[in-house]
């Protein structure tokens, strides 16, 4: 069997949530976190872009977006600190709806953000602690670590039924799923999920593209009835029929 491949394993499709998904684990989560559904499926950010997130991330005036800049990185036993993103393309800003920025002003008109003090490795070569204004924190005030996110969001999914799979990273393929159903390029949806390459995109969300098989035919019946080629195919139909 020496030099003989493994055909590659099939990559499992994602599970895209209805939109309804986002009402269900809010209401049974703490209030100060009730909004985190709507957030992710509103940005499609990751957990860790989404608990090192500061207030001045969040532009709420002239450019209705977030600055995608850094992550809370969790590596116990050592306590959380602000590292790079996942990849270069993971940095990005993206634009959010008013529906979502209202959501988020809602949230810190209640839950108003607190400075805390942690390490920020977002730039290796300068290692600095300073003061952070995270969007969310724990009761306490510390940052939201993936132990204690799960002890928070576990309970939620479980009381309305939610496989235990269901995470943040579903609501993430939420928001791929709702620019794809608007037709937008794979570039874009790259762009705004900040994914390495096209291909990620592609090997996760390509079935989600819809009407492929329609669309190609559309596309060449158009090309041909603009270049009269409909004509020439009677001419041969006609043709065949006289001989």
């Amino acid at each position: 069997m020496r030099g003989v491949r493994l055909p590659p394993p099939r990559r499992k499709q994602v599970e895209i949530p209805p939109l309804e998904v986002l009402n269900v684990p809010a209401a049974n989560l703490p209030p100060r976190f009730r909004v985190v559904p709507a957030l992710v499926a509103g940005s499609g950010l990751r957990q860790g872009e989404l608990f090192g997130l500061e207030v001045g991330q969040v532009d709420f005036l002239r450019g209705r977006a977030v600055d995608v800049a850094r992550q809370l990185v969790t590596l116990s036993p050592n306590p959380p600190y602000l590292g790079p993103v996942k990849t270069a393309e993971s940095a990005r800003v993206v634009p959010l709806a008013q529906v979502t920025l209202d959501a988020v002003a809602a949230h810190l008109a209640a839950f108003p953000a607190t400075e805390i003090t942690i390490e920020d490795r977002t730039d290796p070569r300068t290692l600095v602690t300073r003061v952070a204004r995270l969007l969310f924190t724990m009761p306490d005030g510390q940052p939201v670590t993936r132990h204690r996110w799960s002890a928070v969001w576990m309970p939620a999914a479980r009381a309305v039924g939610l496989a235990p799979q269901t995470g943040l990273h579903t609501l993430r393929h939420l928001y791929a799923s709702l620019l794809i159903r608007h037709c937008e390029s794979v570039k874009t949806v790259q762009k705004r999920l900040g994914h390495s390459s096209a291909a990620i995109t592609l090997d996760t969300y390509a079935h989600l593209w819809p009407d492929a098989d329609d669309r190609t035919r559309e596309a060449i019946e158009q090309a041909f009835t603009a270049a009269e080629i409909d004509g020439a195919a009677d001419t041969v139909r006609t043709k065949r029929r006289s001989s």
